[in-house]
């Protein structure tokens, strides 16, 4: 029997390029769900909140998230936990991340712009796991590319079949509003940033008279057009494919002035998944499975800088978490009670006394954690699907105050376990090689290890410029290739030999040098 707590619950997150409108929409959601009342209340409370920490500095300096927001409230009876991700490249692996402890996703496009470079390398992360996607083309309210060359642009860049279940009238000084496909509506666009209220006129087709009131003929005449047209090279929505990852359903609107929000809303908790199965190395994992099970997805440190505190975002993908009852931490290979875990509803934190599958629970942890950590009742299991990606910029740790070696050497080592960037040692000498996706996350780590740690140090720019997870089926094949390219290898955080490299053309060499040997894009290669 289907858990009744299961199925009203619809884990998601919001993901686009930067600017693109993310962090409008989440609050959009939430002034729509109830759980704020007034537009701007995310971002004021995140300025205005007492425990905002070093870290938060740097995103209030620079008008960026950077930190993955986990907020939840109730809408037409369901349970909605919007995993807000960070838009700037620089922190897209803490996306990725993020994008494994979801069960669908809701993409912004700006319709000005058009499908941007990280809104593909985000869309390929979906196809990893065939994660559902929803499409919202934002900002109607201004001038921008034609609504069939966007959805064009959609299939060919993000390799994805769309289906638009809202229509617009008109864009920029012309918008009119949308037509709701999929519940025959009219939605007239009244500017308006603050409040929800909507006009909809409900008709029972395009031939309706009552259209004609609200629509000049030429308007209503292009209408009918566009909706023929897109009937004939879009059809029907296939939900199927749409929860296979095949196919996105498409609405149109402007999230700043709450236009399109409330369409998209009502047919995502229509149609988008509760939680699902999720694959542990050992078995696939069922939402409806008795015993609890999770895991960890992201680590936030120090969130109140007075305490040295780190919470555990975790996942609950089975069974039932319960306050103060002990879980087995599968990797420590011991039990674990929570006595303060926290729920997140919207900007919120409160104490959570139950949590289901689909929910985002925060642990404090004293250090116990790393990302990818499984919790269970006791049996030995090992989430997939947290990878770790090859980075771009590597840098070596320059210690600048010999008397900080150890609290340098603790910082380096939990900001890495945190996921802020990754981690390489090279032998001889036990360097330390950090590797990232873009230069913002050097001047956070100086930033913290120097706030948070007491500790200063400096980056030396090294050559690399690829990484590669390297395994074989021989040992003697894996040994050959650490002996004879030493200055090449570096050992990730669990151990695993890593090959640097300075160019595709390095790699490539390597690759045809030791061909029994496999080079991995990622650090999931089971």
């Amino acid at each position: 029997m289907v858990n009744p707590e299961i199925e009203k619950r619809k884990t998601f997150a919001i993901i686009s390029h930067p600017d693109a409108g993310k962090t409008t929409l989440t609050e959009k959601f939430l002034l729509f769900g109830g759980a704020i009342n007034t537009a701007g209340a995310v971002k004021r409370n995140k300025a205005n909140q007492s425990n905002t920490s070093d870290f938060m500095e740097i995103e209030k300096q620079r008008g960026i998230s950077v930190a993955t927001s986990v907020m939840g409230f109730e809408y037409k009876g369901k349970r909605i936990n919007i995993l807000d991700t960070p838009g700037h490249k620089d922190f897209a692996e803490d996306t990725y991340r993020t994008l494994s402890a979801v069960d669908s996703v809701i993409l912004v496009v700006d319709s000005v712009k058009g499908v941007e470079e990280q809104t593909e390398k985000l869309m390929e992360v979906c196809r990893m796991r065939n994660t559902p996607v929803i499409v919202f083309i934002n900002k109607m309210d201004r001038e921008g590319k034609d609504s069939f060359d966007l959805l064009d642009e959609i299939e060919s860049k993000l390799a994805i079949s769309v289906c638009p279940l809202s229509w617009p009238i008109g864009q920029g000084h012309t918008f009119k509003g949308v037509y709701n496909i999929y519940d025959n509506q009219l939605n007239l666009f009244e500017p308006d940033k603050s409040k929800v209220t909507e006009p909809v006129i409900k008709v029972n087709d395009l031939s309706d008279e009552l259209l004609k009131e609200f629509l000049q003929p030429k308007e209503l005449g292009k209408l009918k057009d566009d909706l023929e047209l897109t009937d004939g090279i879009y059809g029907q929505l296939d939900k199927e494919m749409y929860l296979e990852g095949l196919l996105a359903p498409v609405f149109f609107g402007s999230a700043i002035n709450n236009f399109g929000i409330r369409e998209l809303l009502d047919t995502f908790i229509d149609v988008a998944p509760s939680p699902r199965s999720r694959e542990a190395e050992q078995r696939v994992v069922l939402a409806n499975d008795k015993a609890f099970t999770g895991f960890v997805f992201k680590i936030h440190a120090n969130l109140d800088p007075n305490h040295r505190d780190r919470i555990a975002f975790l996942r609950i993908c089975s069974g039932k978490f319960e306050r103060n009852k002990f879980f087995y931490h599968t990797r420590l290979n011991k039990k674990l009670k929570f006595s303060n875990p926290m729920d997140f509803m919207a900007n919120e934190k409160s104490l959570v006394e139950e949590a289901w599958p689909g929910d985002v629970v925060g642990l404090y942890d004293s250090g116990n954690f790393k990302i990818g950590d499984t919790l269970t009742e006791g049996e030995q299991l090992q989430f997939k699907g947290i990878p770790s990606f090859s980075p771009e910029i590597f840098k070596e740790v320059e210690n600048r105050d010999p008397l900080k070696t150890k609290q340098l050497e603790k910082g380096i080592q939990q900001l890495t376990e945190e996921g802020v960037a990754q981690l390489f040692i090279q032998q001889p000498g036990n360097r330390k090689i950090i590797g990232t996706v873009g230069e913002l996350q050097f001047e956070v780590i100086s930033f913290r290890l120097e706030h948070e740690y007491g500790a200063k140090c400096g980056f030396r720019m090294l050559t690399f410029k690829r990484s590669s997870w390297i395994t074989a089926k021989d040992k003697k094949n894996l040994q050959e290739i650490m002996q004879r390219r030493a200055a090449n290898i570096g050992y990730d955080k669990e151990g695993n030999p890593v090959f640097l490299a300075d160019n595709d053309w390095a790699l490539n060499l390597a690759k045809r040098d030791f061909p029994e040997v496999e080079f991995h894009k990622t650090s999931e290669f089971s």
